[in-house]
């Protein structure tokens, strides 16, 4: 068992995530928000972790990124409002990172805030979505665009549900995971690169490694946010990847998971860095060649053009006085923009020639 700051990582700790976060969060009533998907696996188990004496009620969402939107916000508020539920009510976000991003948004908002805790499913939620108070729900204009900082009271890892984790999943979350070694950890990077075959070898979620991943990471983005918890300064470096991910997720109208569109964000942004002199050579070949070992992409989908992709970054949040600002790495473990607040705003012709 690995614990840090109100996270625990621990197999069987579902069991105990009502325990925990009755705990953490003590409640008059106790909601489960989750997924069509998760919920049948492990609402029960959930649930029956409360123990006798406790009001426990289970709201099912679709899955899926197309769920996460003002529609489902407001169908689960509308549900909660149903049931009674006052201020003195607790929520667990039990699913992967679009549960964990709406159902904290719903606390975030709910009678102008209630706790939230954080039971992820997958590993992306696990190192990435769960950690860090940033929720929200998506727009036709772009992803994530209405949101809130809510940090959890508490988050509940348990590495044994990803046994059930389809293994596109799996590659999606350690995209996340090879992010946090370029910002943050060469050699981090390096043995989670080295460690690739058995982490995606069949039982690899019931290793050693995959444990000594979820803890790195989260050690990594925990850190970050600490020193950074509204994303004023350092905190932007966790963006890396993700302003050419967000257009890439919003052109294919999310039909491509979140973590297959940061790799190829992370592969693009990589060349924007070397093309614009923020990086040291060879950094796009050091990359690319993680995530050609984790089996995730480096380019876009077939039929997306760079004209539109440049389009689809201007709705981004990280637009500032009409330059659209990255987040780029200098060189494996070490970010640039230190002088600039930790992001570099960029011609839309760089990115054409990066996206080319």
């Amino acid at each position: 068992m690995v614990t840090r700051g109100g996270i625990v990582v621990a197999t069987g700790a579902l069991d105990t995530a009502g325990a925990r976060a009755a705990a953490a969060a003590p409640a008059h009533r106790y909601v489960v928000v989750t997924d069509d998907h998760v919920g049948p696996l492990y609402a029960d188990r959930v649930v029956a972790s409360f123990g006798g004496g406790h009001t426990v009620s289970v709201l099912v969402m679709p899955h899926g990124e197309a769920a996460k939107t003002r529609a489902t916000w407001a169908r689960l508020t509308d549900e909660m409002l149903a049931l009674g539920c006052g201020r003195d009510t607790t929520i667990l976000a039990l699913g992967g990172g679009v549960v964990g991003d709406l159902a904290g948004f719903v606390a975030a908002t709910y009678m102008r805030g209630v706790p939230v805790v954080q039971v992820p499913t997958t590993l992306l939620a696990m190192i990435d979505a769960a950690i860090g108070g940033k929720t929200a729900v998506d727009t036709p204009a772009g992803k994530n665009l209405v949101g809130a900082f809510h940090p959890p009271a508490a988050v509940v890892a348990d590495p044994s549900v990803l046994a059930t984790l389809p293994p596109r999943e799996l590659r999606a979350g350690i995209a996340e995971a090879i992010k946090h070694g370029v910002i943050a950890d060469a050699a981090y990077f390096t043995r989670i690169a080295s460690e690739m075959p058995a982490l995606l070898a069949p039982g690899g979620t019931a290793t050693a490694a995959m444990e000594a991943l979820i803890t790195g990471s989260i050690a990594i983005k925990s850190a970050v946010v600490a020193e950074d918890a509204r994303e004023h300064g350092r905190r932007r470096i966790l963006n890396f990847g993700h302003t050419i991910g967000h257009a890439i997720e919003t052109a294919t109208d999310f039909g491509i998971l979140h973590g297959e569109a940061v790799a190829i964000g992370m592969a693009v942004e990589c060349r924007l860095a070397e093309l614009s002199g923020a990086a040291v050579c060879g950094i796009t070949e050091q990359v690319c060649a993680a995530l050609d070992r984790a089996g995730l992409p480096t380019l876009p989908p077939p039929g997306l053009d760079g004209p539109g992709l440049v389009r689809h970054t201007h709705s981004d949040k990280k637009v500032r006085a009409g330059a659209v600002e990255y987040a780029l790495p200098h060189a494996i473990g070490e970010m640039a923009g230190a002088d600039t607040g930790w992001t570099v705003p960029l011609p839309d012709a760089f990115v054409r020639e990066a996206l080319a």
